[in-house]
């Protein structure tokens, strides 16, 4: 039987001074070996891909996480303290397929910059540097710090009792990396918190009037998935999902 197919959405970011196409390893490796499903690279063009000829070619879209930050104009935020922080391509592309893959009702997974472009797709808001917040965490990576530091566990979340994160058996209390200075401020009506940090902030989000699977997280469950018993029931549940088993 065909595995099914992932579009997983990219970034467009310079490769020893050329343009590229890219997407990091571990999330490609995750949908493969997690989901067990066939991982295609949606590229972050200008003008973006049509929504619906992607959709016509995968059984599931996955956002990733990225270098870049979701442009707070797009939120209503102040300006931008470091544009080049900034990828227009890969706003135009997320935020139009991220609605439409939901209407098509195809199953969304979606990873730190991919939860917060979900969150402003249906019309929420975003923190932009969340460790200047009073009585808030320092939710970034350690600068110059090894992969295995910078994405090492970080703080505790609590998920709800009732949510999608249960239902995928979930423990209640479990531990995360944390690599993001944006994180949501106001979360989007569609959606509903599914987890959070010890100081109030949202860690993972689901859509219950959602058509097909959705989950977002705000940690990275992609890194080292295969030895983390979360990490596994998400990507698990994800290919259930494309499978029509979910």
């Amino acid at each position: 039987m065909a595995l099914p197919a992932v579009g997983l959405v990219g970034d467009f970011a310079p490769v020893d001074g050329h343009p590229a196409h890219v997407i990091l390893e571990s999330y490609v490796a995750a949908v493969r070996g997690g989901a067990d499903a066939l991982p295609l690279l949606i590229p972050a063009l200008d003008p973006p891909l049509d929504p619906s000829e992607l959709l016509a070619r995968v059984d599931g879209v996955f956002f990733s996480g990225s270098p870049s930050n979701v442009s707070p104009e797009l939120c209503g935020g102040a300006e931008a303290r470091d544009p080049s922080l900034l990828s227009a391509r890969r706003d135009a592309t997320a935020m139009t397929l991220v609605r439409a893959a939901i209407a098509a009702g195809k199953p969304v997974l979606a990873v730190c910059r991919g939860l917060q472009e979900l969150n402003v797709a249906l019309g929420g808001t975003l923190h932009q540097h969340i460790h200047e917040l009073p009585g808030r965490l320092d939710h970034r990576e350690k600068d110059g710090a090894s992969l295995d530091v910078q994405y090492g566990p970080a703080h505790a979340v609590t998920r709800t009792d009732d949510g999608l994160l249960a239902r995928i058996a979930t423990p209640q209390s479990f531990t995360v990396n944390s690599l993001h200075s944006q994180g949501i401020d106001r979360l989007a009506p569609l959606l509903r918190a599914e987890a959070s940090a010890p100081d109030g902030q949202i860690e993972a989000v689901s859509m219950p009037r959602a058509k097909g699977f959705l989950l977002a997280t705000q940690w990275h469950p992609e890194w080292r998935w295969s030895e983390n018993e979360v990490s596994r029931a998400i990507y698990d549940a994800f290919g259930r999902a494309l499978r029509g088993l979910a």
